[in-house]
């Protein structure tokens, strides 16, 4: 992997940003160049909220990407605007809890991830953007999953109670996209 591109994109208080954060902070924890991105529509809560991440074994040359190779939407407002724009050969992640459409695209692969049903079964409802960075984990192989793991437990560990569940939605995540991939690691 030279560098890595990827958006998260969603309402604002279904844990975008922090879905990005995590996974910014694992890049930096496997010592890469990292950038995070953020950008919020008018309103935080309940408003447009997206974030990129770009991860590179390189310098990094502009965070800004108007073409990434994946995007992870958790409505369809951000399945609306962003899947177009995944470059061909990418990889779509879609929370189909809230989004009952797919890609017409052929050119990209799609999961689609059921992330609040699978963070209400797992106790904690907040925990779908750790469902969905899960998935993305297992599709990609970006970073390891040991080191998002231990990024979880650094960065939301002081959430006692929080902290397993957020842990076993991240489980379940990656072993639903790893089933989806028949096991592939890497798109």
């Amino acid at each position: 992997m030279a560098q890595y591109e990827v958006l998260f994109a969603g309402f604002g208080g279904q844990g975008i940003m922090t879905a990005g954060q995590l996974l910014s902070y694992s890049g930096l924890a496997e010592n890469k160049q990292v950038a995070w991105i953020p950008s919020y529509g008018p309103e935080m809560r309940g408003g447009t909220a997206y974030c990129t991440v770009v991860v590179s074994d390189e310098r990094i040359g502009s965070p800004i990407i108007s073409n990434p190779q994946s995007v992870c939407v958790f409505n369809r407002p951000s399945f609306d605007k962003f899947v177009p724009k995944v470059k061909p050969g990418g990889l779509s992640i879609v929370n189909s809890s809230l989004i009952d459409v797919s890609t017409d695209r052929d050119d990209i692969t799609e999961l689609l991830i059921p992330a609040n049903d699978i963070a209400m079964k797992t106790g904690n409802p907040k925990a779908a953007n750790i469902v969905i960075l899960a998935a993305f984990i297992a599709a990609t192989g970006v970073v390891k999953r040991e080191t998002v793991i231990n990024t979880i437990r650094e960065k939301l560990g002081k959430k006692k109670k929080a902290l397993p569940l957020n842990l076993k939605a991240f489980d379940e995540g990656y072993e639903l996209a790893r089933k989806m991939l028949g096991k592939k690691v890497k798109v």
